[in-house]
């Protein structure tokens, strides 16, 4: 991570950072571990807070997040997902208010949100003193629930975004898409909330190559997932100890094949000379965190799922 993260006390960072690397994992509440880390860390926040939503009622929301939200019940339970309105409006503004003391100043802020909380998101991202400057919907595909004929489906989560004060220019990587389209893949969820490694990829490339992305909810890690396949590093802060586990299991192993796609295209000059393959296969397995990449190439290949 950078000099100023590996300065933090042991107690804090764990092992995981005793020496330069690409991804950390904090395990514990994110308002306490934000109020430790330093200014000016990271060069954005990309989280997926929970939403406390889930119903029209007091009773629906709280519910648990396993009777709210799955589709399949096996899933690692997780709390915090209760709060009502008010009591969540005013966590949020707690936590996104150091979490953007943590994001370098012009460093993107994106928060996942659905239907029900969209407007106290917007409340709550100005509230802690981002700038606000728009909605991202993310379209899940025909395959979302609807609770009846009658009803439009729910297909569509929201990413309000904007800025840690003015918005600079992103050096070639912009400008980027107002709306994303990309289906949930349930197989390769590991949280209820979990959201597709491509989506959070197509997220990673607003922020420069090499870049801390920083996800104060982290849950199974998608988000480091997609930050470490596009060149970029990655902090998360996660309660739940068994999604620390998984987090920290899935950052390893992604952080092993980037690192060996890396070493592949640095190595393809010289493999074309040697009439090597143009194209070299996902590693079985790794699912959408492998796309088909070109010899030499800084980008994957479009596939249906990006």
């Amino acid at each position: 991570m950078t000099d100023a993260l590996l300065r933090r006390p042991a107690p804090l960072l764990g092992p995981a950072l005793a020496a330069p690397t690409p991804w950390a994992m904090l395990h514990g509440e994110a308002l306490a571990l934000l109020r430790e880390l330093p200014t000016g860390l990271a060069d954005a926040l990309i989280t997926d807070e929970p939403y406390s939503s889930g119903g029209m009622m007091r009773s629906d929301r709280t519910a648990a997040p396993n009777d709210k939200y799955a589709t399949r019940m096996d899933y690692q339970a997780y709390s915090g997902d209760n709060r009502d309105a008010r009591s969540w409006a005013y966590w949020c503004t707690l936590w996104l208010s150091e979490a953007l003391r943590v994001v370098k100043p012009g460093g993107y802020v994106l928060l996942f949100c659905d239907w029900r909380q969209l407007p106290l998101t917007t409340d709550v991202f100005q509230g802690a003193g981002a700038i606000w400057r728009g909605i991202i919907p993310w379209d899940k595909g025909l395959a979302a629930r609807a609770p009846h004929t009658g009803y439009v489906r729910h297909q569509c989560e929201y990413i309000v975004w904007g800025t840690v004060g003015p918005v600079g220019q992103a050096d070639g990587r912009g400008p980027f898409p107002g709306c994303y389209h990309i289906p949930v893949d349930v197989a390769e969820k590991e949280h209820q909330a979990g959201k597709p490694v491509a989506l959070m990829r197509r997220l990673a490339r607003m922020v420069p190559p090499n870049g801390v992305i920083l996800d104060c909810f982290a849950g199974s890690a998608s988000t480091g997932a997609g930050a470490l396949l596009e060149g970029r590093r990655f902090l998360g802060i996660e309660r739940e100890a068994a999604f620390v586990a998984t987090s920290e299991a899935r950052l390893a192993r992604t952080a092993a094949y980037a690192a060996l796609l890396a070493a592949m295209d640095r190595d393809a000059p010289a493999a074309r000379a040697a009439g090597a393959p143009e194209e070299r296969a996902a590693e079985p397995g790794v699912r959408q965190e492998a796309a088909i990449w070109r010899w030499g190439s800084t980008e994957p290949r479009r596939m249906p799922w990006m």
